[in-house]
């Protein structure tokens, strides 16, 4: 043993022995003067820095930080701090270490040291979960706000190349053709591309278009991605690449390829979880946009069918039709109108306005239903009891318990005068306008079809003579509540005035003054379906059409 450890060792002790409460600290502690010469420490401390002795300098035995610290502290003739100096941080041999420095008064200076290791590695976790907290949350918000597949796929791409990697790569599942879609994302921007892909080439990739658990990130090889795979500007080879399915409802709703440039660290499990986490989110919400692009897809084709038709000029003779639904939201409902043109071997023309209890989709649904009765007896359209006793029968087999009014009209013209049938069922008579400006009814009634076991009916004929126009309409416009004192109805009367001022008018012309009048009288305020249809005896004869083609029979 050297003179020097000697001398320290018995300074050691007989510091210990005059503090016996050093021995067991655990954490180190190192007194100094304020020269920064050594005057005592613990055994901790002497573990911490086994250079450390009494009578040397800290610059040779602490680190730089703790040596600069103290001769800042420690100045000749400082006076005892009103409050104790703040406790700084530094690390030594891997350790990230807490000082906290107690004056004396006197120029000496002592530094209790604590071992923030554990401390901040779980601070630095905590913050790390936070912060990752805050991207799902942010993902979740926006990836959900737009039920547009496209947009989905763009959005998760640019969430992904912001906060998960370098640059990322959402790929579709194989449709049709075998053709993806491609969103590469990287540094705020992406491009779009379709491609017929080989998962093979791409280390991963069949699987994740097949749902199974990603491949770790460590067992890809970046060089082996295939030139698509790589965005332009990425500046050369990926140094990491990590690739995780999408998951959807009930089908993989594509991948997520995340690239790192070289040069950076490699993806590490805790990554590979978290873009786990995010592409579960990404692909909850791909799979409700494509979901919700499927369902609409199959409404509009569904509600195509039910849409009331456009009318025209159908066998010399004019047809117009107008619809408006409970709802300035909805596109159809319970009232529903019909022109199917005659056949070649003479037969009439036959319109047909109708009512089913009820509004909204339920009630459009059974319009369909009964329009595509009506189609289907078309062959018997000559007999208005026949066809309504049909389609009464076929209204009572059904599960739904509705209802409907209607009235049939076959329409022939011979000369420059127009013969009509009228077959009411339950529905409101049918109003005749004539060139001198009065106003009559046709004289027809009926039961309402599909509420009883047997509906009975009385047709009436009508002729018109050139510019002489019939009106089929439903209650919701001689029902409709308002007006300039409050909810008044509207009625038969106001409708009479208002039609008799159209003498001289085609079938269009009356529809949009029957529809004005009655849109004005409610308002903003609630009202039922309204449907009318103006069939008109033309002044001139034009060539009879229905959507621009002769003769093609026209329904919705």
């Amino acid at each position: 043993m050297t003179v020097f450890e000697d001398e320290s060792s018995r300074s050691r002790e007989t510091t210990e022995a005059g503090n016996p409460w050093w021995r067991g600290s655990p954490h180190p502690a190192v007194v100094a003067d304020r020269e920064g010469g050594v005057v005592e420490f613990n055994a901790a401390a002497a573990d911490l820095f086994p250079r450390l002795g009494v009578g040397k300098g800290l610059d040779e035995a602490v680190p730089r930080w703790l040596a600069d610290a103290h001769r800042r502290l420690a100045r000749p003739a400082r006076a005892p701090a009103a409050a104790a100096p703040a406790p700084l941080r530094g690390s030594h041999d891997g350790r990230l270490l807490r000082a906290h420095p107690t004056e004396s008064g006197h120029g000496d200076v002592a530094w209790w040291l604590v071992d923030d290791s554990d401390l901040t590695a779980a601070q630095d976790a905590l913050r790390t979960e936070r912060e990752r907290h805050a991207i799902l949350a942010e993902a979740s918000t926006q990836l959900l706000a737009s039920l547009n597949p496209d947009r989905c796929l763009e959005k998760a791409a640019l969430l992904a190349a912001d906060h998960l990697g370098d640059a990322a790569l959402v790929i579709s599942p194989p449709g049709m053709r075998n053709r993806s879609t491609v969103v590469t994302a990287m540094a705020g921007g992406f491009e779009r591309t379709q491609l017929t892909l080989d998962p093979a080439l791409v280390p991963g990739l069949a699987e994740a278009l097949r749902g199974f658990p990603p491949v770790p990130a460590r067992w890809i090889d970046p060089a082996e991605l295939p030139s698509w795979a790589v965005p332009e500007g990425f500046g050369g080879t990926p140094g990491s690449v990590a690739i995780t399915p999408l998951p959807g409802h009930g089908a993989p709703a594509g991948v997520l390829v995340l690239l790192r440039r070289g040069g950076q660290r490699a993806f590490d499990a805790s990554e590979e979880r978290f873009a786990r986490l995010f592409a579960a989110r990404a692909g909850a919400a791909l799979s409700a946009a494509r979901l919700y692009a499927e369902q609409a897809r199959v409404a509009r084709a569904l509600i195509a069918e039910l849409l009331p038709p456009r009318l025209h000029h159908v066998d010399g003779v004019d047809f117009a039709g107008g619809y408006r639904t409970s709802r300035d939201t909805e596109r159809i409902g319970g009232d529903f109108y019909d022109v199917h043109p005659g056949a070649d071997d003479g037969r009439d023309t036959l319109a047909v306005l109708g009512d089913v209890c009820g509004k909204g989709l339920d009630a459009a649904v059974l319009t369909g239903r009964i329009r595509s009765t009506v189609q289907a007896l078309l062959p018997l359209a000559g007999d208005h009891q026949d066809v309504l006793r049909l389609l009464n029968g076929a209204l009572l087999t059904a599960r739904h318990t509705r209802f409907a009014t209607l009235v049939l009209a076959s329409v022939r013209r011979t000369g420059g005068r127009v013969r009509l049938r009228l077959t009411s069922a339950g529905h409101p008579r049918p109003l005749v306008l004539r060139a001198t400006g009065e106003v009559e009814e046709a004289d027809t009634g009926g039961t309402l079809v599909g509420a009883l076991p047997v509906v009975t009916s009385r047709s009436a004929t009508v002729d018109l003579s050139p510019g002489e126009t019939c009106l089929l309409y439903t209650d919701g416009i001689t029902e409709a509540r308002g007006g300039p004192l409050g909810p008044a109805m509207f009625g038969e009367d106001r409708l009479r005035s208002a039609l008799s001022e159209c003498v001289g008018l085609p079938a269009e012309a009356v529809v949009e003054r029957v529809q004005m009048i009655a849109g004005d009288w409610v308002g903003d305020g609630p009202h039922d379906d309204m449907a009318v249809v103006a069939i008109t005896a033309p002044h001139t004869t034009r060539p009879s059409a229905v959507n621009g083609h002769t003769r093609d029979r026209y329904t919705a």
